[in-house]
């Protein structure tokens, strides 16, 4: 048995030694590490197969050893197993075989958290809330969300039966016949007032540039004349489809983005290929830390052009590159093969993967290496720490409070609790709990039982201990304990001084469960600082203007 498999693998060696010869001294040198390592990696497997106490699953170890090694690389370098290859159908192409629902986990057992609209899911009868005993009678009790979630997966057409409980005790069998699960690229777009348009895009899949282009065409037709585009928590994706939207914006043969790698094939220039669809509506960008990779090629070359206003915070910083390879057995794997540069020449990668030491964590790249770039129209921006809005607006920051009754999922549990007692509520943008109904969800967070701590009281104990070991804490216990009193938590005093942030997720939580994903979507509008100064922004052409150095 061990036999074949050590003629392949010198087989391999000995191809792999030729091939080296090919390349320049530095790989003829990396070709005789590979062999090196590969007959070492022959030598273990042969040890495992003939010594080792148990059945050594030599599979398994196979994906454990690969995912090491290029855990050693980058984040964005990934092996893709035959049995993980919905995982990159998903980032891909936005779609997956399976039901259609985010699920989430709480305690032992997983739940699902949002159903998608229209989907086999929604269809079927599952809601948000419902408690997932089993799938096709195998418990999923104490098995991780990603193991349920793969359950839930698999080739449409398919039918499981998926047993639920729902938070009044009932029980019930639902039958759930999977499809193709595409998730949209751009899950909400509309009118703000009569002029200003706005595009939500979540990902960048192949249909990314498709969605947004109809999107804008429908929005044209219902009166815009300017245009927010949402790019917050958007993680990125096709390079090409980044490029494709830009070109909506600016001229044909404009440069969007280069890519420049090790290997001479990867460094190539990405210019606009066709007119655009509007070159002079006033438009502006939004991003945040979540905004990555293809989102920051859109973001930064509009920027650099001097196309468009970036509001928001500074986003995550990924400017490299990755492309998909095909191997046997159906599996793939994804490579950093460059790295991405905007129109003015700067490269937006934050952390520096390829110069650390064993063991050390990717750092950022120093300060004192950083460089000043300029826009078409003279404006400055600097590399290697992502983009820099032009318009920064601070995210504000959750209470303790209201961050611990999210994690504990309070919000979601009486989310799922309001509606099974409402059978209707008011549209999306127009629903509001009224004073009795937050006063209800007080008295359900009180019968709870949770800690938290307040960064006043743990600035405070600090102060304590520095005033004990300098010797003046004595002398200013009394002025301590009375203000100590008045940071230490209290669930009802802080449930009412925190009404309003605390209200505005419940509220949105409660909405999703009737309008799903665009509902959500057009109830932040209520309470976005973001869009607010975006939409002050395209309303004063001139701030405008300046702000883009014309």
């Amino acid at each position: 048995m061990i036999k074949p498999i050590n003629s392949l693998l010198t087989f391999l060696s000995a191809a792999l030694f030729v091939l080296a010869f090919q390349f320049n001294s530095q790989a003829q040198s990396n070709g005789f590490e590979v062999i090196k390592n590969l007959e070492l990696m022959d030598q273990i497997y042969q040890h495992l197969e003939m010594y080792y106490v148990d059945d050594a699953q030599v599979g398994k170890l196979s994906k454990v050893a690969i995912d090491a090694m290029l855990e050693e690389l980058d984040p964005y370098t990934v092996y893709y197993h035959e049995s993980n290859i919905e995982d990159y159908k998903l980032m891909t192409t936005g779609q997956y075989g399976g039901i259609g629902a985010l699920i989430r986990k709480i305690g032992d057992f997983t739940y699902i958290a949002e159903p998608y609209e229209g989907n086999p899911a929604q269809k079927s009868g599952l809601m948000a809330g419902d408690k997932i005993i089993s799938i096709d009678g195998k418990t999923m009790e104490k098995l991780p969300s990603d193991d349920v979630s793969a359950s839930l997966k698999g080739p449409k057409g398919t039918t499981i039966v998926i047993e639920i409980e729902r938070s009044n005790g009932e029980k019930k069998k639902i039958s759930v016949t999977r499809d193709e699960i595409k998730l949209p690229d751009v899950p909400y777009s509309g009118m703000l007032n009569e002029t200003a348009g706005y595009i939500k895009l979540n990902s960048f899949t192949q249909t990314a540039f498709a969605d947004v282009k109809t999107a804008f065409q429908e929005l044209k037709t219902k009166g815009m004349k300017e245009l927010v585009l949402d790019l917050r928590g958007n993680g990125g994706g096709l390079l090409i489809e980044a490029v494709k939207i830009v070109n909506m914006f600016v001229p044909r043969d404009q440069t969007v983005v280069t890519t420049k790698g090790r290997v001479a094939e990867e460094n190539r220039v990405y210019k606009t290929l066709e007119n655009p669809l509007d070159s002079q509506i006033p438009l502006t960008v939004l991003i945040d830390e979540g905004s990555a990779s293809a989102s920051e090629i859109v973001a930064g070359s509009l920027q650099d052009l001097d196309r468009a206003v970036i509001i928001g915070q500074t986003s995550y910083g990924k400017g490299l590159v990755q492309r998909t390879y095909d191997l046997k057995y159906g599996s793939k794997v994804k490579l950093t093969i460059a790295k991405y540069y905007t129109p003015s020449g700067r490269c937006v990668q934050r952390l520096e993967y390829y110069e650390k030491q064993d063991g050390e964590k990717p750092k950022e790249i120093a300060d004192s290496l950083l460089k000043v770039f300029k826009t078409s129209n003279g404006r400055e921006v600097i590399d290697g720490r992502g983009i820099e809005p032009d318009i920064d607006v601070k995210e504000r920051d959750l209470s303790r409070l209201t961050a611990t009754i999210y994690a504990n999922n309070l919000i979601f549990n009486y989310a799922t609790n309001y509606h099974n007692a409402h059978a209707t509520i008011a549209e999306a943008g127009k629903f509001a709990l009224t004073d009795a109904e937050y006063l209800a969800f007080k008295d359900f967070v009180l019968k709870e039982e949770f800690t938290y701590s307040t960064a006043s009281e743990e600035m405070l104990k600090k102060m304590k201990k520095t005033a004990e070991d300098e010797g003046f804490y004595e002398d200013s216990k009394a002025e301590y304990d009375a203000l100590m009193a008045k940071v230490v938590p209290s669930k009802e005093r802080d449930l009412e001084k925190f009404k309003s942030e605390i209200k505005m997720m419940l509220e949105n939580e409660i909405i999703s469960r009737y309008y799903f994903q665009k509902g959500r979507a057009i109830d932040s509008f209520k309470t976005d600082e973001v869009l607010e100064k975006a939409l002050e922004t395209l309303k004063n052409i001139k701030t405008y203007n300046t702000i883009l150095g014309k």
